[in-house]
């Protein structure tokens, strides 16, 4: 698949992730899934910016939807950077190892890709739990009649975080680097820390704001 992911139809897209390329996989849906409810929280956000019921939170509103559009472009270049690392890791295990030095080479190449591949999904990780309290902001404030896309948002983040720590794990997996693994379950660990929690406080607001 060479076609930049943000220049494909949804279609097009769901295709190429239900054929038998490698590519689309879990770590560009997370990140998609990621770009998805940032751009929830930005529609959210859209619909009560100029509103006079909201002319007091206007400001914060429109801080938050500048937020939430960097991080819905940052998770789009994401879950297209995550087709590149695994290309550059399918090469790296395609070197040759013939001679002891060949093997060396392919060794090293492997374990230098694979940081990448374990580092892309964390910063999609990272990314989409930043979603969460943005969600948390808006789902007291916005209209009621769109508090639910401030629910779908925060479960679509939460998702994400926990789809991309899955695929930082499996790199995870294969290094050897153990400084460098033992920190990054250490990231992985903080990113998880109350993050239920936060999601099922939103969407408590949420039901309890639908059903009123």
């Amino acid at each position: 698949m060479t076609e930049n992911l943000n220049e494909q139809s949804i279609a097009t897209f769901l295709d190429a992730l239900a054929s038998s390329a490698p590519t689309p996989g879990g770590g560009s849906v997370a990140g998609t899934s990621g770009a998805m409810a940032a751009g929830l929280v930005s529609m959210v956000c859209s619909l009560t910016i100029g509103k006079k019921q909201f002319a007091e939170i206007e400001d914060e509103v429109r801080g938050i939807h500048d937020r939430s559009e960097a991080l819905r472009r940052e998770l789009q270049d994401l879950a297209q950077a995550d087709i590149e690392v695994f290309g550059r890791l399918s090469a790296a295990y395609k070197l040759p190892r013939t001679t002891d030095a060949d093997a060396a080479t392919r060794k090293a190449a492997i374990q230098q890709v694979t940081r990448s591949a374990a580092d892309v999904p964390l910063r999609i990780a990272q990314a989409a739990a930043a979603i969460i309290p943005l969600c948390t902001s808006l789902s007291n404030r916005c209209a009621r009649l769109i508090v639910s896309d401030v629910g779908v948002a925060a479960l679509l983040a939460r998702a994400t975080v926990q789809s991309a720590i899955l695929n930082v794990e499996i790199n995870l997996a294969g290094l050897e680097d153990t400084i460098f693994v033992r920190e990054t379950r250490a990231q992985l660990e903080d990113l998880s820390v109350g993050l239920g929690e936060e999601a099922e406080g939103i969407l408590a607001i949420v039901r309890q704001r639908i059903n009123q």
